[in-house]
């Protein structure tokens, strides 16, 4: 499991109806061994330096895109 990158933890820790389920897409994302980074002001994780998913969330659900 790679570590959580302390610039990130801000979008973790600010009030959202996602907040749980940003923590839960979060620990997945981490357990894959990408490399977790802050772009465009929402998490991103990346293999090898290529971005392969980040979290975002919307009006009616989030998701890992």
């Amino acid at each position: 499991m790679m570590e959580q990158n302390p610039k990130v933890d801000w979008f973790f820790a600010k009030d959202s109806p996602w907040k749980q389920s940003y923590a839960l897409l979060r620990k997945i994302a981490l357990s894959t061994g990408l490399r977790e980074e802050l772009k465009w002001g929402h998490p991103c994780y990346a293999l090898n330096g290529k971005n392969v998913t980040l979290i975002h969330g919307f009006k009616e659900y989030c998701a890992l895109l």
